[in-house]
């Protein structure tokens, strides 16, 4: 959910109110805010994901002060998130729904390494084609790579790629390739397949490029 509101969020209007309705029970560690960040509101629970959605600091965070008018305390999202949503919807500030607060909570994302000639990353997302989105960036893969030839090394499947695609069609009909994403992080694929069935990938897998001398 992270990588996907992360990446489309942007893709809205200016003004956009987005719920996020993911584990959205409220308890000590995990309050529900709202936030203000590049002219969109947002809306959910403090439970880490906003932390992994943003790389810089909200304009303005508050802590929701509205209460539920249901006994349904397990599904917050439609007697709390929407209540929120229609208040900023008619215009109403964020003071008024809530408290503000300096920070969300904080949930540690897993990093790339490099190391020598080596470049380890894993995989953070796989979309509806079997698609495989890893968490090497295409500033990465470049600093790290230097322009040298490469082998991407795909868990312990046997997989290797060793080239950069533009685009899917640039590979046969059931090839396999890698290519950058708009996205801008490295995507493993097959042309008119699914790469994370046909090639036994799945969420926090290693991807391994080793670099040439």
């Amino acid at each position: 959910a992270a990588f996907t509101l992360r990446n489309a969020y942007r893709s809205f209007p200016k003004g956009t109110i987005h719920i996020l309705g993911l584990n959205p029970e409220s308890s000590i560690d995990s309050r529900h805010v709202a936030i203000f960040l590049d002219d969109h509101y947002f809306i959910g629970s403090d439970n880490g994901i906003f932390s992994l959605m943003f790389d810089k600091k909200p304009d303005m965070i508050v802590e929701l002060n509205l209460t539920q008018e249901t006994d349904f305390l397990t599904f917050p999202t439609n007697d709390i998130f929407v209540k929120a949503a229609c208040h900023i919807a008619r215009g109403g500030t964020l003071a008024v729904i809530g408290k503000e607060i300096e920070s969300y909570n904080e949930r540690t994302m897993i990093r790339p390494i490099v190391d020598n000639n080596v470049l380890k990353g894993s995989v953070i997302y796989i979309d509806s084609y079997g698609n495989v989105i890893t968490n090497i960036t295409t500033g990465l893969f470049k600093e790290a790579g230097y322009d040298r030839k490469f082998t991407i090394y795909l868990k312990q499947t046997g997989y290797s790629i060793s080239q950069i695609s533009g685009t899917y069609n640039e590979v046969p009909n059931g090839e396999k390739l890698a290519l950058f994403s708009s996205t801008g992080y490295l995507e493993i694929a097959i042309n008119q397949g699914g790469a994370s069935g046909l090639m036994g990938l799945d969420l926090n897998d290693t991807i391994r490029i080793e670099f040439k001398e």
